[in-house]
């Protein structure tokens, strides 16, 4: 089964409108802007990157690369290269998905990526100027690619959740936080409730490589324990209730600089991942 490339594009803004809609302690969201990043730059970012994304004749790595330019032309930050760089393998996989389902497609298309899409994506990411996967230093993106964007990525990967997954074909998202996703939903039944469920269950399993990258480990443990309280508290009462904790919690992460991007990142994958799947059924 195939989506069309304007359904795939409306499918990815409405994830990423979503995780907007998703108060994310630490992170921008309707309820908070934060980091020099407003609500709108990430709107916009969505609304832009979307095309790229979604054109059926670019490569993996061509969506990534014109998704961040465009991006970047538009609101002159680096608010999505994470959800970019998630995205397109998603994306790619569901143009066609040859009867192997979303991740059975999403393993072939990360299984075939190419020194070409390597080389695109260091440019973007040489545009985007993160910190992460251009640190590796067997392959600077800062010059040529010789090997393919899965290797790449798994040089990057003991330090970068996101390249991570192009190793495991998104094990973290299609093993477990989609299975948070519906838990979540079986309890609130609201979308940007359970993004938030998401958010909580991925910051109290997994440290944010953002996060370290920047700290190092001193946060991780006290992030993991208070995700894991705010995950127990909203799981047993009603959301709306524990909204001066989240007021809380994300005034203390943002008054430290402490921002879980790459767990909103995974967040916005696992909302386009659910709502993929859905479509294709």
């Amino acid at each position: 089964m195939a989506l069309s490339p304007t359904r795939l594009a409306e499918l990815y803004k409405e994830a990423c409108e979503l995780e907007l809609q998703a108060f994310k302690p630490g992170n921008v969201s309707v309820y908070a802007d934060g980091h020099d990043m407003t609500v709108a730059d990430f709107r916009i970012s969505a609304e832009v990157s979307a095309a790229p994304l979604c054109n059926p004749e670019y490569s993996v790595g061509e969506k990534i690369y014109y998704a961040v330019k465009a991006t970047r032309e538009a609101v002159a930050c680096n608010t999505n290269l994470g959800i970019v760089l998630l995205a397109a393998p998603l994306l790619q996989a569901a143009l066609d998905t040859n009867g192997l389902g979303l991740r059975g497609s999403l393993r072939e298309i990360l299984n075939t990526t190419t020194i070409a899409d390597a080389d695109w994506v260091f440019r973007a990411i040489a545009l985007a100027a993160p910190g992460g996967l251009g640190e590796a230093q067997a392959q600077d993106v800062h010059a040529a690619a010789t090997v393919s964007l899965k290797t790449a990525m798994g040089l990057a990967s003991d330090k970068d959740r996101i390249a991570l997954q192009y190793l495991t074909d998104y094990e973290d998202i299609f093993d477990f936080a989609i299975l948070s996703y519906y838990n979540a939903m079986n309890i609130w039944k609201s979308k940007s409730w359970s993004a938030v469920g998401v958010y909580m269950a991925l910051l109290s399993r997994f440290p944010d490589s953002h996060i370290e990258r920047k700290y190092g480990g001193q946060h991780s443990d006290m992030i993991m324990q208070t995700m894991a309280k705010l995950g127990r508290e909203l799981a047993s009462r009603n959301p709306e209730q524990i909204l001066p904790l989240l007021y809380q919690v994300d005034q203390e992460l943002k008054a430290k600089r402490i921002n879980p991007g790459t767990t909103a990142d995974m967040t916005v994958a696992t909302l386009l991942a659910v709502l993929l799947q859905e479509e294709l059924i």
